[in-house]
């Protein structure tokens, strides 16, 4: 990566961001790779790198984001690329707004930092149908990833279509771009096994076509042991220590560092303690490795229909280091930022040689890297739960259980991954009140419960594409994703004497369903429904209904909540309802699956487009002085301004059932308030040590899985606003409420034995400033503009809690508020070291923390 020196006075923003641009990637970079590293213009390289979906987030947030990325210690932002977001209609591309991947890609080399392009352009993640278009499953003969020649050509067609365009705007490394690695495919050895000797051939094939493109850059291929050489397999996981590449010539790399998990409706929340990623992280690289990334860096927001799964909720939050919103997750990325610092400190010694391992005791293990010069760096591990006490090179250390330290002399301990010196934030929804916050306006003109109006969306067959076939159709065959919805429709003749009817009129209507939502209809009345869940997608439905003489309409209206991502042959799984369909009772039956029915793809205001900025059905809008609540199928529309501020926007949508929003006519995505998690698998907290697994650590148990849900500002403007809603199942609109999600409290809590801070680390003394600084509390507001105007709680001695909620233990300092408040009341951030020197000894003997809660505004 070069530099150059410019005068930048007098330039307008454009060219000046182009010139920087052209600064920080004006001449070709060579990378390639060896055992030990990635290798840049001839030098090995330590590099951290995290995930950041483009589209998951807004151009607008875009710069912040990464220059928190930066700020983070890291070196190189990874996205895949999703082709069905660019080419939904084959042939047709689309790479404006948040689809502007060169812009992405643009905006990250202007931060300083290189790009990973994970092209695929199979993806998953979570995302739907894993990435790939609907267009392509209807290709003749095609069978995906797989040796099959129309699948081939069109994922070669793709894959040359994106690294043509990052070649034409001189975007790859060897170019002078910021693009050092690509990938093709993804995680294809999970599940090759179940495509046969094909899968082998097609592995040869994507790794050949993929080389043949000539990007000069390294190509990667996650989770696949057999990658043919020259491409470098990788791991995925939550941990990768054990991982080794398929050749002594390849480097140790970890693509996938899963931060959290994803959120599925009707789940609850999951999340990752940093104490555990950090130790991921740090044994990593203590057993030779040299590039990690973390998967999510920033999760961001399934905006639209572009949720995979199923079931997966419209947040993808990730519990990164960076939330949905934007704001720092802390202590998450403070802890990872700290981390980063201490292996770039090591990183001289990293690049030159191997590991040496060294036992300490069981599952106790020292890996030393010592380079010709006389550097040496040493990480000490601690695999038990329990913590230890460890002899190495004479000296002795304490280690935590589930923890390693990094000694960048291998004297010194200066960082532990169990020890958190990083400030902690607590992020918090505000809620608008009565009086919108810096605008005097009243909460009537920001959303009205008076400015609502509404339309009623027909049940059944109401636009004049319906089709009949004879018997029950699969729904993602017959309606290509264009949407969640597809109307099943029968008339049945009813004469009274029927033997599965009671009384000539009772009966029971028997629905079963590939998934993923149903919504029974007879008569055009709601009767109920089933819905799914993540683990088994279909439904099984057994409603009583009353039918009439004479002819009478059931009207079945199915519904997806995202197509299958991943696993052997998920494009072929399918949705809606396939049958059987009867209506039973009196021990008798009546089959009506191969009936003649009526299909409808859709809604009527779908086609309609109600949900656009501008739209020709305005006339369509009923205002009534009563708005009908709690009913099946109906939109609503209502005008209101944007909070004031910048602040991040989200609106809670309590008192809604299940449906989509749009403001100014862009898609925030499904709400689905009333899919609550289970009651059980929740605790108030969660160890860290020990593996981790998905469903370790839970919280939101018995609660809606999202409640909140994300309207970038970018999507608002000034002045009025329109916000349009299509409630499938029953919701009162009126409840709805915005809300902004601002950084409250901040605290901290460091111990005694906590190292001191990272920058007291002198590495090019190769000494620690022990004499000078000892552990320290660090408290920073979260804005240049604020200053710590509060000290909610200080204690020295044996506090307890966590942040929010601290209580002083058996021994307290009696002067710690009077301290800290002296020391950072008025200042935007301040240090207070943790020593009897300044709060005395409540406690001798007993090994001492000072816990601090602060308020900035």
């Amino acid at each position: 990566m070069k530099r150059c020196q410019l005068k930048l006075c007098h330039l307008t923003p454009l060219f000046l961001s182009l010139i920087l641009y052209s600064c920080h990637f004006s001449n070709a970079d060579t990378v390639t790779y060896d055992h030990r590293a990635l290798v840049i213009n001839g030098v090995r390289r330590v590099l951290i790198s995290g995930s950041i979906h483009y589209p998951r987030s807004t151009p607008q947030m875009w710069p912040d984001l990464i220059q928190k990325a930066k700020d983070g210690g890291l070196d190189v932002v990874e996205s895949y690329v999703f082709w069905n977001l660019h080419e939904s209609v084959r042939g047709q591309y689309d790479f404006e707004g948040r689809k502007d991947l060169v812009k992405f890609v643009k905006t990250v080399a202007e931060a300083g930092l290189y790009v990973h392009l994970r092209i695929g352009p199979y993806a998953c993640a979570e995302w739907n149908y894993g990435g790939f278009p609907l267009w392509l499953h209807f290709i003749p003969g095609i069978k995906f990833r797989t040796d099959n020649e129309p699948f081939k050509t069109e994922m070669q067609r793709f894959t040359a279509k994106i690294v043509d365009m990052m070649k034409e705007e001189n975007l790859y490394a060897s170019q002078g771009g910021p693009i050092i690695l690509s990938q093709i495919e993804n995680e294809y050895g999970n599940i090759d096994s179940a495509y046969g000797p094909a899968a082998q051939r097609y592995i040869k094939w994507a790794a050949s076509m993929a080389v043949s493109l000539d990007t000069g850059v390294p190509w990667v291929m996650c989770q696949q042991s057999d990658a043919p050489d020259p491409i470098i397999n990788t791991c995925n996981g939550f941990y990768c220590d054990q991982f080794s590449p398929n050749s002594d010539k390849k480097p140790k790399m970890w693509t996938e560092n899963w931060t959290g998990w994803f959120l599925s409706f009707g789940g609850s929340v999951p999340y990752r303690p940093v104490e555990d990623i950090a130790f991921a992280v740090a044994r990593f690289f203590q057993r030779g490795g040299t590039f990690q990334n973390y998967y999510m860096y920033h999760g961001g927001t399934n905006f639209g229909r572009t949720t995979g799964g199923p079931f997966i909720a419209t947040s993808y939050d990730y519990d990164a280091p960076i939330d949905e919103y934007g704001l720092l997750n802390q202590p998450k990325w403070g802890h990872l930022r700290d981390l980063h610092k201490v292996i770039k400190q090591c990183e001289p010694a990293l690049i030159a040689t191997d590991p040496v391992y060294t036992s300490l005791g069981q599952n106790l293990e020292a890996h030393t890297y010592k380079t010709s010069s006389g550097v040496c760096v040493a990480f000490l591990a601690n695999i038990n739960t329990q913590d230890s006490t460890v002899s190495f090179n004479g000296r002795t250390y304490h280690l935590p259980g589930w923890s390693v330290s990094i000694l960048p002399d291998c004297k010194n301990v200066v960082f532990n991954t169990a020890q958190i010196n990083s400030q902690e934030t607590i992020s918090e929804m505000r809620y608008l009140s009565s009086i919108s916050e810096g605008t005097n306006q009243p909460m009537s003109k920001l959303l009205s419960t008076s400015g609502w109006s509404y339309v009623n969306e027909p049940v059944g067959i109401s636009k004049g594409d319906a089709f009949t076939r004879n018997g029950l159709v699969e729904q993602i065959n017959t309606t290509a994703d264009v949407s969640d919805y597809l109307w099943y429709n029968l008339s049945v003749d009813i004469k009274g004497d029927e033997p599965y009817l009671t009384n000539g009129a009772q009966t029971n209507l028997q629905v079963n369903s590939l998934g993923h939502v149903l919504r029974i209809f007879v008569n055009k009345k709601f009767l109920g429904g089933g819905m799914g869940n993540a683990n088994n997608v279909q439904v099984s439905v057994n409603v009583p209904i009353t039918l009439s003489p004479g002819k009478n309409t059931i009207d079945l209206l199915s519904a997806t909540v995202g197509l299958q991502n991943y696993g052997a042959f998920f494009d072929l799984s399918g949705a809606g309802v396939t049958g059987p369909v009867k209506l039973t009772g009196n021990n008798a039956s009546l089959d009506l699956s191969m009936y003649q029915w009526t299909y409808q793809i859709g809604l009527k205001g779908e086609a309609s487009s109600l949900y656009a900025e501008s739209s020709d059905s305005d006339a369509d809008w009923v205002s009534d002085s009563t708005l009908p609540t709690n009913q099946p199928l109906t939109w609503y529309k209502t005008q209101f301004e944007a909070p004031a501020g910048n602040d991040p926007v989200a609106i809670d949508f309590s008192g809604m059932g299940k449906g989509e929003a749009w403001v100014n006519g862009q898609s925030i995505g499904r709400f689905w308030p009333t899919y609550t998690a289970p009651l059980n698998g929740c605790s108030g907290s969660c160890n860290y040590r020990g593996a981790y697994g998905s469903s370790k650590c839970l919280k939101n148990c018995g609660k809606p899985s999202q409640q909140l849900y994300h309207v970038p500002r970018e999507f608002l403007q000034e002045g009025s606003n329109t916000l349009v809603l299509f409630e499938e199942v029953g919701g009162d609109p009126t409840k709805i409420s915005f809300a902004t999600r601002q950084a409250g409290s901040m605290c901290a809590h460091v111990s005694e034995t906590h190292p001191p801070p990272i920058n007291s680390w002198a590495s090019t003394q190769q000494t620690v400033e022990r004499g000078k600084l000892g552990p320290m509390v660090r408290l920073s507001c979260p804005s240049q503009d604020q200053v710590i105007t509060e000290i909610n709680f200080a204690s020295f001695g044996t506090p307890q809690g966590t942040c929010g909620s601290y209580t002083h233990g058996q021994c307290s300092s009696a002067n710690a508020l009077s301290v800290v408040q002296e020391a950072c009341i008025g200042t935007s951030s301040c240090n207070v070291g943790v020593s009897i020197r300044a709060f005395g000894d409540p406690c001798r003997g007993v090994t001492k923390s000072l816990a601090i809660e602060a308020t900035c505004s």
